[in-house]
C-alpha cells in the first residue's frame, strides 16, 4: 500500500519530530520527504526575500525569518535523531549476524547510510574480535603517518628557532639588508618562511638571494652553497 501523502508545513514537521523523539523505533516518513522539505523551505526563503524587497512590515519580516530558523532547527534535530537510530540498527544487525532487522522505515538515502555503517562494523568485527577469539592478531591495516614534505620540514625547522618578539621585529625590519646570495645545488620545493612569504621552488643551478636564516638552513641541508 502506498504511503499516504503528507503536505509539509511547520506543524507537520513539528509533529514528525515529536513522534521521532517519543518513539524508540525509526518512524516511517513519506518517500518524497526530502523533496517536499526542499520545496517547502525554498518557499519560505523566497517569501522572506519578497517581504524584504517589498519593504513589508518589520514585524512580519522578523516573524518569517524566525520561522525559517525554527524549521532548520527542527530538520537538524529530526535528522540527528534518525541518524542515531540508524546507527543503532546497523550495530544490532552486525552483532546479531543473520537476525532480521526491520529497515522498512528507511528512506533511500538513509538506507545507503545503513549499508555503509553495516559494512564498516562487519569488517572491523571480522578483523578484530573474530581474530582474537581464534587466538590471532587483529588484521586491521593501520594508517601509516606520511613522511613530511621538504616544505614542511623547512617550516618546522624555521619555526623551531627560538626568537624573542624584539628579534622578530628586528628581523622583519632588516630582512632585505640581512640576506645571503646562494647557488642552489638540489631542487627545493616551495615553502613558507618565518615572514609568512613563499619561497621557491628553486632548480639546481639557480642563483638566489634569501634571508640569512633560510640561507643557513639550505646550506646546512646541502641544498645550496653561498656565493
Amino acid at each position: 500500500m502506498a504511503e499516504k501523502e503528507v503536505n509539509i508545513t511547520y506543524e507537520t514537521l513539528f509533529e514528525l519530530l515529536r513522534r521521532e523523539k517519543s518513539r524508540k523505533d525509526l518512524q516511517k516518513l513519506p518517500d518524497t520527504f526530502f523533496i517536499d522539505v526542499i520545496s517547502y523551505l525554498n518557499e519560505k526563503l523566497n517569501l522572506a526575500k519578497t517581504k524584504k524587497d517589498e519593504l513589508f512590515d518589520a514585524d512580519e519580516n522578523l516573524k518569517t525569518e524566525k520561522q525559517i530558523i525554527n524549521i532548520r532547527q527542527i530538520l537538524k534535530e529530526l535528522y540527528e535523531r534518525r541518524e542515531r537510530k540508524i546507527m543503532e540498527m546497523a550495530l544490532n544487525k552486525s552483532r546479531a549476524g543473520h537476525a532480521i532487522i526491520d529497515t522498512s522505515a528507511l528512506l533511500d538515502e538513509e538506507e545507503h547510510l545503513f549499508d555503509a555503517l553495516l559494512k564498516i562494523l562487519n569488517k572491523n568485527r571480522d578483523q578484530i574480535i573474530n581474530n582474537l577469539l581464534k587466538g590471532s592478531a587483529p588484521s586491521v591495516e593501520l594508517k601509516v603517518k606520511p613522511e613530511p614534505s621538504q616544505a614542511e620540514e623547512f617550516a618546522e625547522e624555521l619555526a623551531a628557532q627560538p626568537e624573542s618578539p624584539e628579534a622578530v621585529e628586528e628581523s622583519t625590519q632588516e630582512q632585505e639588508a640581512n640576506t645571503t646570495k646562494l647557488e642552489i645545488k638540489e631542487f627545493v620545493q616551495k615553502f613558507i618562511g618565518l615572514d609568512m612569504k613563499e619561497y621557491g621552488p628553486f632548480e639546481q643551478g639557480d642563483e638566489v638571494e634569501l634571508p640569512a636564516e633560510i640561507a643557513q638552513l639550505l646550506i646546512k641541508r646541502g641544498k645550496a652553497a653561498q656565493i
